[in-house]
């Protein structure tokens, strides 16, 4: 659905237009059918990627296609949906009447219109009250959802949204998160920015991580945070002695309690428990979030 391969885009700006590179070398593949997190700080280009994938910028040099043609041709945008980060629309329509604009921008009208406007509305958990007041009335979170909803009226086979859950409560984080799910078993491919990561492993196939414009990390959850490092801590009834203790094994400030480097260290520490007795109460499976692996990125590109 999406290819991007060795893409690069320069920004011009200030009274000497100097040029400043925003993105540098990225390359990363989204299959039909996944769930894929673009994840970094602000200002490591991850905007400026969603409007080359849209169209809405233009590139310096690479290869970029979604659903195999360029977005510098228009009709890669024939079955995509998209959601800015900060969607602004006409604030004097309702949010019913915009979602109708839009519905019939694409081609719907009559009751086909009106049936998808309470799909999408409903998938969103926007068919409130509220949905028929101007848009200038709308809270942030409100106007996320209306956003979300024209960018699947038309049933894309493709959603790309830019920041969804910013500005939402976590009811409305749980409703976002659950309608990305949906459209996915229904055979939605979504590519998403995000700087929710605990939203984003809970619901990612697969994650990009983009730090000063580059690409650091990418893959599974499961493989970038493993890529890492694993601790295993483990609590024991009785206390061993410092002296005694495996290779890899180091205690905690509680005398019961050892942290094993990696899975050797583990089975190290859990032979000797077994040769000598010392019950094992507890093991803990540890490894670094998506949150600690993208600052210990982001401090490695500022040194």
């Amino acid at each position: 659905m999406i290819e991007i391969e060795h893409l690069h885009k320069t920004y011009r700006s200030g009274f000497t237009m100097k040029p400043k590179l925003a993105l540098k070398d990225v390359s990363f593949k989204v299959e039909a059918g996944q769930v894929y997190g673009f994840i970094g700080p602000n200002g490591a280009g991850k905007s400026t990627t969603i409007k080359v994938l849209t169209g809405l910028l233009n590139y310096d040099s690479g290869k970029v296609l979604v659903n195999g043609i360029s977005p510098r041709d228009v009709k890669s945008r024939q079955y995509v949906g998209y959601s800015p980060e900060q969607p602004y629309f006409y604030d004097y329509l309702s949010g019913r009447e915009l979602l109708r604009f839009y519905g019939k921008l694409v081609g719907l009208k009559g009751a086909e219109l009106e049936s998808r406007i309470g799909w999408a509305l409903e998938l969103l958990h926007a068919n409130k009250d509220w949905i028929d007041r101007r848009l200038r009335s709308y809270s942030k979170g409100m106007m996320q959802r209306v956003g979300i909803a024209q960018a699947i009226l038309a049933k894309p086979k493709l959603l790309i949204l830019d920041e969804p859950m910013s500005g939402l409560d976590p009811m409305g984080r749980r409703d976002v998160r659950e309608a990305i799910q949906q459209l996915n078993r229904d055979g939605v491919t979504i590519f998403y920015s995000s700087h929710l990561l605990s939203d984003v492993e809970s619901i990612s196939h697969r994650v990009a991580m983009i730090v000063d414009g580059h690409i650091v990390r990418e893959g599974t959850v499961d493989e970038i945070t493993e890529s890492c490092g694993v601790e295993y801590h483990v609590r024991t009834r009785q206390a061993i002695l410092a002296t005694d203790l495996p290779r890899g094994v180091s205690q905690t400030g509680h005398p019961q309690e050892y942290i094993c480097a990696d899975d050797v260290a583990r089975d190290r520490l859990l032979g000797y428990c077994l040769s000598n007795g010392v019950a094992v109460e507890k093991m803990d499976h540890k490894r670094p979030s998506l949150e600690d692996i993208l600052t210990e990125e982001i401090a490695r590109a500022d040194a």
